[in-house]
């Protein structure tokens, strides 16, 4: 068997006029909107601060505060100086959080892809889907996998300190008290309460089914108790052992116990055999594995689906909307500039779709989908180690496009925070937006999750808003100054709707993009 190759291939999105002329707008005054989209302008609705809904990073149920608008249309260059704001899109969504309001604050990160230094997990990454490729064996390639303490060093650091059990002293082991025992026994009896309601089986009045323990079993049970004290030294190995089952809570297991026990009480005392209570509780089990079966991806953009499918909706406006216009300038990369699907193919088979924005001075990673039956592989690793390659290419021709941005780094959220392996990056200071790098940041975040990273207090955002009369808006297809729609405008007022916009895309964004108004 030959050595199998993975091919990169580049797509751009579709035009965006002609998602626009398809795009129906409430109200009705966008209804005509593919002819300003010739244009190459931008046009947004300004939606105003979303607040109180839940945050996926930290769980929390109404923790997450951001401002958004819709655009229906976007040049690359008024996403770039939106991104180096604070913004980010999500399809034709653009949104930035309110970061000293929010529970999880987000950055954004971005890379120097001409000085990258790959880390030693990078490294292996790398090493691994080369031995793939040669030899073929997925099973080798997932065995040679190193423990995730290999990782360790190329985390970011925390400052935490493991204390030994010799360190501990006696005042901080305090023994349970009355009303602490009391607690503990309570929340037992409220599992047994919360178990009883899910098993709904009809109890029928019959004596309890007595239990025999035999000489030879307690003999058993004591001798197996005494060798659970013997300590054997572990073997030495990589990883965890994968014929063993997974570690598993106490509290899970005693409830599973308890659980099978009354399930097994209410089957006895029922007129007719056990037999008539398992099928129901296996075929429960079955029905749910099968509908968590991973998919490929063919499976999931190809499967035949209701036209009111909401995952099928929610994956075209996710992954494949996008307003971003496609541009060609002479000076630009070959590909041009605009949205663009980023295909990893696999002998004829496509195993991963990156989404990222071409942009005038960066690549902006946007989001990775790929084919679970090769997770062996890290793809989401080895994507943007190709992506940082590529952004080094497009520099070749494109001399301003050097930057790799990765999105929002979450210092609070420890699942996040991998971004800052990709080293040297720079994080964007939420006040002043100027990009400080991550090195310096980090003791500041150690301390609190929303942080000034500029250590000039005397310095402000030069893009601030200076003239809100300047603003453009896009009235009844009519282009004017807000201070023109102002004296036109009927009703109550909206400046502090405006206001609010206008500094938060900034003086130069706000001259240039078009804001709806009805």
């Amino acid at each position: 068997m030959g050595p199998m190759h993975v091919v990169e291939q580049l797509r751009p999105f579709p035009p965006v006029e002609w998602r626009c002329r398809a795009q129906s707008v409430a109200g009705g005054e966008l209804s005509k909107l593919g002819r300003l989209c010739t244009m190459h302008c931008t046009v947004v609705e300004y939606s105003g601060c979303k607040e109180g809904y839940p945050c996926g990073y930290c769980a929390s149920a109404q923790g997450k505060v951001s401002i958004g608008m819709w655009a229906h249309s976007m040049t690359v260059q008024d996403y770039q100086d939106l991104i180096d704001r604070g913004w980010r899109r999500s399809g034709k969504y653009v949104y930035k959080p309110i970061m000293n309001q929010t529970c999880c604050p987000q950055y954004t990160i971005r890379c120097q892809p001409l000085h990258f230094q790959p880390s030693k997990s990078h490294k292996k990454v790398l090493k691994k889907m080369l031995k793939f490729l040669a030899k073929g064996d997925s099973s080798k390639v997932a065995g040679d996998e190193e423990p995730m303490d290999s990782h360790r060093e190329d985390a970011v650091a925390c400052s935490f300190v493991l204390k030994n059990e010799s360190d501990i002293s006696q005042s901080e082991l305090k023994p349970l008290s009355v009303e602490e025992t009391e607690r503990v026994e309570t929340e037992d009896n409220n599992e047994e309460e919360e178990m009883k309601k899910e098993v709904t089986v009809k109890k029928v009045e019959s004596e309890p089914p007595q239990t025999c323990v035999d000489k030879d079993s307690a003999g058993s049970s004591e001798r197996s108790n005494s060798a659970k004290l013997v300590h054997t030294t572990p073997k030495p190995g990589k990883g965890a052992d994968l014929s063993k089952p997974p570690c598993r809570k106490a509290k899970d297991i005693r409830k599973e116990r308890k659980l099978h026990k009354l399930l097994q009480n209410q089957t006895h005392s029922l007129e007719g055999t056990p037999s008539q209570v398992e099928p129901q509780v296996l075929l429960s089990q079955n029905s749910k594995s099968k509908a968590n079966q991973p998919k490929s991806i063919e499976d999931f953009i190809f499967v035949s689906l209701p036209d009111d499918a909401t995952h099928q909706l929610e994956f075209t406006r996710f992954l494949c909307d996008s307003p971003l216009e496609a541009e060609n300038p002479p000076s630009g990369p070959d590909c041009g500039y605009g949205s663009f699907h980023q295909q990893y193919w696999l002998d004829g088979k496509i195993i991963a779709v990156g989404v990222i924005d071409i942009l005038p001075y960066c690549v902006s990673s946007v989001y990775l989908y790929y084919d679970p039956d090769y997770t062996f592989l890290s793809l989401g690793v080895y994507s943007a180690l190709r992506e940082i390659a590529f952004t080094r290419r497009l520099h070749e021709k494109a001399s301003e496009l050097c930057y790799y941005y990765m999105g929002f780094y979450i210092h609070s959220c420890p699942k996040m925070r991998y971004k800052g392996q990709y080293r040297p990056s720079d994080l964007l200071c939420p006040e002043t937006y100027v990009w400080v790098p991550i090195e310096q940041c980090l003791p500041t975040l150690e301390h609190s999750k929303y942080c000034r990273f500029n250590q000039d207090l005397k310095a402000v955002d030069e893009g601030c808003i200076k003239e809100l009369g300047r603003v453009r808006v896009l009235h009844k297809r009519i282009v004017m100054p807000y201070s023109m729609y102002k004296k036109r405008r009927k009703g109550p007022s909206d400046e502090a709707s405006v206001q609010q916009y206008a500094s938060l895309v900034g003086q130069t964004c706000s001259e240039r993009m078009l804001l709806f108004r009805s």
